[in-house]
């Protein structure tokens, strides 16, 4: 394989950490970029991330975010009640950051992002499977929002393919410290909270060379490292604490 591909958790807006990641990384226009979504709300700088992720035509995932968002504007049809549902989860920054108005180029680009991608090796999804349905029957909600449900399952879900999500900070699992990657049964899970003040690190993963890049809205830093020493091993039990379930 002469290209790298390399995996980008949840960006929420935070264009600066997010150009710092890619100059930590230095892709070659060989390699292959994917995102897993939520590229928008809760940080000051989401036009210019959904502008540069559209003009480089890089992969990308719908999130929970941007189905909020699309839910919200309804095909031009505004839904107050999920609008005020929306701006409330986070996305009065990304109106500020766009002046007021989204571009329909914009609008239009999220609403053909696919829900997930399937790599042979990799599965990628933004917030995971439902274990108890085949992947024909799952709706977008399955796919952008679960959380307990997929991050509690005992065996992978599928028998020959890694499944790499965002969605869920990892800090929020047992036993996993701000920063670190987590894993379960046939998952990884690399949204390690860029706009959270608990955290602050923003994750893109090198899978081809098993290097793990992050950088810092909070401290500025930037860190490299072996994938093996990213990950933490997530404890049995309730994924979760309550208040967080339906706010990322």
């Amino acid at each position: 394989m002469t290209y790298r591909r390399i995996f980008i958790g949840d960006v929420h807006g935070h264009y600066k950490e997010l150009m710092r990641l890619f100059s930590a990384m230095a892709p070659t226009q060989d390699d292959r970029i994917y995102f897993l979504g939520d590229l928008i709300d809760r940080g000051p700088q989401s036009a210019e991330v959904v502008d540069f992720v559209m003009s480089n035509q890089y992969h990308c995932l719908l999130g929970n975010h941007e189905l909020m968002l699309l839910e919200a504007i309804n095909h031009g049809e505004l839904d107050e009640g999920r609008y005020q549902v929306w701006l409330y989860s986070g996305g009065m920054p990304t109106v500020n950051s766009y002046d007021g108005k989204i571009p329909a180029e914009h609008i239009q680009w999220m609403e053909q992002l696919p829900l997930y991608l399937d790599l042979e090796d990799i599965w990628l999804v933004h917030a995971g499977v439902n274990p108890h349905l085949p992947i024909e029957q799952q709706t977008a909600d399955d796919f952008c929002w679960i959380r307990d449900e997929f991050h509690n399952i005992q065996e992978p879900y599928f028998p020959d393919k890694l499944i790499i999500t965002g969605h869920t900070i990892t800090f929020t699992m047992p036993g996993v410290k701000p920063g670190k990657i987590a894993s379960g049964p046939g998952w990884l899970n690399i949204e390690t909270g860029v706009y959270h003040s608990h955290s602050g690190w923003l994750t893109a993963l090198d899978m081809s060379q098993a290097l793990v890049y992050q950088v810092n809205s909070r401290t500025g830093g930037v860190r490299k490292m072996p994938l093996e020493r990213a990950i933490t091993k997530v404890k049995s039990g309730s994924i979760l604490s309550r208040w967080f379930q339906k706010i990322s």
